[in-house]
This record gives structure tokens, sequence and C-alpha cells, in this order.
């Protein structure tokens, strides 16, 4: 076979057209082929493309191989490759298998396997129905690093997820480091509605904290507890210190600690010191006795031999000890001996200011009346004859009554 050489002796006629005119045919308008290395057909050009394909239904060129790639370009200066899309997709690449589009830089080089620069769109965009739209893997420093002048380096936005997840088999799942010459936080966490941080843990603490010269946590709200803690069943909130205050509260105008419980608001193991006043909102000074019958507050008291109390039954009796407390609007300010596992103990009134059974028909009670044990059980009476009182002196009134029986206060003085 004869090669065909086309000249082309003007400036728009080519140097060999090859046509196939058939509408419906599929033969090539020219085809060329190589039995060994060279190329089937080889296009060059000093200002134009070296090879240009045009066609207004299908691909303006495709290439394919076997074995290797399908189209391979090379550039001294210029990238190697360039996609122009006017509507379209610059570059699109489709792999049943492989991946769509495999970016590779040489090892010798630090520039990107694959770059995407935009000035308005996203530099990379990536999709998927099933998996990650983009994946990132690197052996030996981070798999992404992202940088922005001005807005956040890494934005995540879960519709219905997280907006970001981080896990990791040893290291942390999310480690945010804010450089020293900076005082914003390592890591920012803000919502509207829920939390702004929130840490889980099976084994370990939910949330550690750790500061080398300042509080290791420091929370503040502007209506709200600072701080809050739930425990389910241990303590809701533990404080450790190896030299300093395990719990320590402040407050500029308020209360610098605050218990509330359901069984105790406060419990103290060790010594307690207080170098301000003690203010008890509640009435008497009482201590925890055995009790040996059903009684009730008000009721006034007696030893028996075995230092027992039961209700009182002798009009002047000197083993009076006091009033069982908590009866009116008065309760028990300090208790003593307290046994709250023991149901058979009640707090007496030894001293202060408490409610009081009290019996007038024997003689009307003024204000300011000593009182003492009555023939009634469990009430008093105004202490008239002086000789019998002394040391049957219960108390003094705080009230009168004028006739039949009732409930006073009264102030414990045992006499």
């Amino acid at each position: 076979m004869v090669p065909v050489q086309g000249d082309a002796n003007t400036l728009t006629n080519e140097g060999v057209l090859g046509t196939n005119a058939v509408p419906s045919g599929t033969g090539a308008g020219v085809h060329g082929v190589s039995k060994n290395a060279g190329p089937g057909v080889l296009g060059e050009s000093t200002l134009g493309r070296g090879v240009q394909g045009m066609s207004v239904e299908n691909y303006g060129v495709r290439a394919h191989s076997d074995k290797i790639a399908g189209i391979r370009a090379s550039s001294a200066l210029a990238p190697a490759v360039e996609g122009w899309g006017a509507k379209g997709d610059g570059v699109l690449g489709l792999s049943d298998e492989g991946a769509g589009v495999h970016g590779l830089s040489k090892p010798t080089s630090k520039q990107p396997g694959v770059l995407g620069e935009s000035t308005l769109g996203r530099g990379v965009e990536g999709r998927s129905v099933e998996n990650y739209g983009v994946r990132a893997h690197s052996d030996k420093i981070a798999g992404i690093r992202a940088s922005s002048a001005l807005a956040p380096a890494v934005e995540g936005w879960g519709v219905k997820g997280d907006g970001v997840i981080g896990l990791s088999d040893e290291g942390a799942g999310v480690h945010g480091i804010s450089k020293p010459t900076s005082k914003q936080p390592g890591v920012l966490g803000e919502s509207t509605l829920g939390r702004g941080v929130e840490g889980k843990s099976v084994e370990n603490y939910g949330v550690r904290a750790h500061s080398d010269k300042i509080a290791g946590i420091r929370a503040s709200s502007g209506l709200a507890s600072a701080v809050e803690g739930w425990g389910i069943k241990g303590d809701g909130v533990l404080g450790l210190s190896d030299e300093g205050a395990g719990v320590h509260g402040v407050s500029k105008l308020g209360i610098g600690v605050f218990g509330k419980g359901g069984r105790l608001a406060g419990r103290f193991e060790g010594n307690v010191e207080v170098t301000g006043d003690i203010t008890l909102v509640n009435a008497d000074f009482a201590e925890d006795f055995d009790v040996i019958e059903e009684t009730q507050p008000g009721e006034v008291m007696v030893l028996t031999e075995s230092g027992a109390l039961i209700r009182s039954s002798k009009a002047y009796d000197k083993k009076v000890v006091g009033v069982i407390s908590g009866a009116g609007s008065y309760k028990p300010a300090v208790i003593l001996d307290k046994k709250s596992d023991n149901e058979n103990r009640k707090p007496v009134a030894m001293m202060g200011k408490v409610y009081c059974k009290v019996d007038a028909d024997i003689s009307p009670i003024e204000t300011g009346d000593m009182l003492t044990s009555s023939n009634i059980p469990g009430y008093a009476m105004k202490a008239i004859d002086p000789f019998q009182a002394f040391g049957a002196v219960i108390g003094k009134a705080l009230a009168s009554l004028k006739e039949g029986k009732g409930l006073i206060p009264i102030l414990v003085v045992l006499q």
C-alpha cells in the first residue's frame, strides 16, 4: 500500500479529508492502522491542534485500549489534559470498578494528586449515594488538612446526622488545638436548643478537662446554674483535691454552697470549722431518745429506769426531760444523737421554743407562767406549788390558755 500524503495549499483546506457519506454507515472517514509501536494516526501542528475531533451527536474523540490508558497526554509546561465544558463538566470520569478520576503525583513532587480550584463554587466536591462523599487517607500526617483565611477551616453539615464525627482506634476522636498565641478555644461548641458540647463514654470520663494554671472547667450561665451534676446512683458532683478544697463555693451576693436533699441536705465526715455565725431557722435544740410507746409531737416526756422515755402521767414529775419536737410551726434546729435507722427514737426538745400540749382546767395559763407535768398523760400544766415544782419545771409559757386543753408555744427551760 502506498502511503497517503496530503498538502494544503490554502489557509483553510485540509491536507487529507476522509468522508463517509453514508448516513447510516459506521465506517471511519479516516482509518489509520499501525502494526508496530508507532501511532495509527499522527497529528502534528506548530500553532494549531495536533488532532481535533468534532461530532454533533457523539464523542468528538473517543480512545480505547485493552491494557493501558485510553488516552495519554503530556505537556512540558501546561496541564497534560484540559477539559472545557460550556455548560457541562470540564472533565467527567466514569468507571465500572475503578476510580472515576484518578490523579497521581510523583513521589518526588509535593504537588497534589488532584487540584480543584474555583472562585465562587467548591474547589472539590465529592458525592456518593451509599458511601463517603470524600475519603482521604495518609500514612503519616492528617488525612485532610483544611485552611481558611476568615471562615472555619472545616465545616460539617448534617441534615439528620452529626455535623462532624471523629473516630480513632487509639487517639482522640476529635483533637482541637489553638495556637499558643491565640486566646480562642481549641474546640468551640455552639447550639441554640441542644447541648453546646456533649461527651459520652462507656468506661471512662464523658468529658475530662485539665489546665496547668487555672480551673480545668469554667462554666457560666445567665439565669440557670453554671454547673449541673446529675448522678443516677452516684454523686451529682464529686470534688477531689490533693491539697485544696474538694468543693469551693463562692458567691458575691448569694449562697456560697447550697445543699438540698430528700434525706439529708448535707453530711460531713470529719471536723467542721466555721469562722462566721451559724444561723438556724428552726426553733429548738433537741436530742434523740428511745421511746417505749406511741407518742405525738408536743407531748411531755419522762425518763424510765431503762433510760427510755414514756409520756408523763404524774404532776410535778422530777423525771421530766422535755417535749417531743415538731408540733405546730416549730421544728428542731439541731438534733443530737441522731440514728436514722432506728424508728423507735424521737427528738425531744431540751432547749429553745417548742409547741407543747397543756391543760388549763386546773389553772388558767398566762404568758410567762412556769410549766410542769400534769396527771393528764403527755400534758403540761401551770406550776402552782413552787416547792413541788423545784426540779420538775419544763419551761415557760409563751402564750396564754384560759381553760381546756390546747397546744401553745413554750420556752423549754428545765429546772
